[in-house]
């Protein structure tokens, strides 16, 4: 993906979307916006570069550090390129005991990755991510709205070729420059 550029905009389409998000909300709280902008933001480019975040920032009348601390704090969102299947695997209690070290690991064997690395053919991105809510059906993983639970290696095989056979479409339909 070519680096984006601080002149970035979105099309009129999501600009529309950004204000319908703004207008949910009273006048002088549009930062209230900032978790449904940054999800089109994400989608459109695929992640959410310094460039994209300062470009929100702009949109919402905010400071860009408010950007970035969300941005950073929540799992869902991308601050590097990641591949077109982002498995998200469960590493908090429940799923720790259930086996989710192990998990990762068959993952990161099968992939030739590491956690929190992509694929060189930009397919797949492993991460450990905190409690996704299914502690009862442990380990599991989330590629983008499909949960997967009470993994096992054989699961996880068919997970792959599964995805390497049609990966996901983008969040919320949008398609990335």
């Amino acid at each position: 993906m070519e680096e984006l550029k601080p002149n970035i905009q979105f099309p009129q389409e999501l600009l529309d979307e950004v204000q319908r998000s703004v207008n949910m909300f009273p006048e002088g709280k549009q930062k209230s916006a900032l978790l449904r902008v940054l999800h089109l933001a994400q989608a459109h480019w695929g992640y959410l570069s310094s460039d994209v975040m300062d470009y929100v920032a702009r949109l919402l009348h905010i400071q860009p550090i408010e950007v970035y601390e969300v941005a950073t704090f929540y799992s869902m969102y991308d601050t590097t390129p990641v591949g077109k299947v982002k498995l998200e695997v469960c590493r908090t209690g429940p799923c720790m005991i259930e086996g989710a070290e192990k998990i990762i690991s068959y993952i990161e064997k099968q992939l030739g990755i590491k956690e929190g690395e992509t694929t060189p053919d930009g397919l797949f991105t492993l991460k450990a991510v905190e409690c996704l809510g299914a502690c009862g059906y442990a380990p599991m993983l989330q590629a983008g709205e499909q949960y997967h639970e009470h993994l096992t290696e054989e699961k996880v095989d068919e997970l792959i070729a599964m995805y390497r056979q049609k990966p996901l479409a983008n969040y919320m339909g949008l398609k990335h420059d």
